[in-house]
């Protein structure tokens, strides 16, 4: 792995500016564009770490503060550590970031709206991963997995073992959906992993789980991303 540099910046949208954390190799050359979507807790100090350890992988990486319309990051203030208790197309004008597709990865709410984004830019996105995602293939009429039609990109999923968020019914639905719809998708259960087991700022943090999701996450990118 190489070195990683990272700033934040401004986003321009539709609906105003969107703050964002963007991490790239140390290099000063293009690389491929991942978009990174955060958890519930939102971009912070752990997300910013996630993102550098990808950047320093090969990838310019952009994550997005997706509730931005609200405020900027952070939107409350947050704890070193996150206890029970607390919880309740953009890159492509970066001088960072190669023309071509791009890859999508995404935590806690963000796995759903890495799946949202491979289904309506299946032209842009050719690769999404989604971990101890919430409420993918849920009963709701704008669930998720009722995308999968649209899907082009090759997709993981790693659920935790331990996720109410997202229960075996909905694990079952979501893979019968992908394999209906003819996607090229991989899903793994991770055995003793709670909901938001990649937040080491968490007590929900499982160390093993984490360097699983690397390892699988990279080797996603790695087939599909130029």
């Amino acid at each position: 792995m190489g070195e990683a540099a990272g700033a934040t910046v401004d986003v321009p949208t539709l609906d105003g500016i969107a703050d964002a954390y963007l991490a790239h190799p140390d290099d000063g050359a293009a690389h491929p564009g991942v978009l990174f979507y955060m958890d519930a807790f939102g971009v912070r100090p752990r997300l910013r770490q996630m993102a550098d350890r990808l950047a320093a992988a090969g990838y310019t990486v952009l994550v997005p503060n997706v509730l931005y319309r609200h405020d900027r990051a952070p939107l409350v203030e947050l704890p070193e550590r996150i206890e029970e208790q607390d919880r309740p197309a953009l890159l492509a004008s970066s001088p960072q970031a190669t023309d071509g597709s791009v890859g999508v990865t995404g935590y806690c709410m963000g796995a759903g709206l890495a799946l949202r984004t491979a289904g309506t830019y299946p032209h842009r996105v050719a690769a999404a991963g989604g971990f101890h995602g919430a409420g993918l293939a849920s009963d709701a009429p704008d669930s998720p997995h009722l995308l999968a039609e649209g899907i082009t990109a090759d997709l993981y999923f790693a659920h935790a073992d331990q996720d109410p968020a997202m229960p075996p019914e909905q694990i079952d639905r979501l893979d019968k959906a992908l394999t209906a719809a003819g996607v090229r998708h991989d899903t793994e259960v991770y055995a003793g992993a709670q909901h938001g087991y990649t937040m080491a700022d968490t007590t929900r943090y499982n160390a093993d789980a984490t360097e699983r999701h690397w390892t699988a996450l990279l080797d996603l990118f790695g087939r599909t991303l130029s």
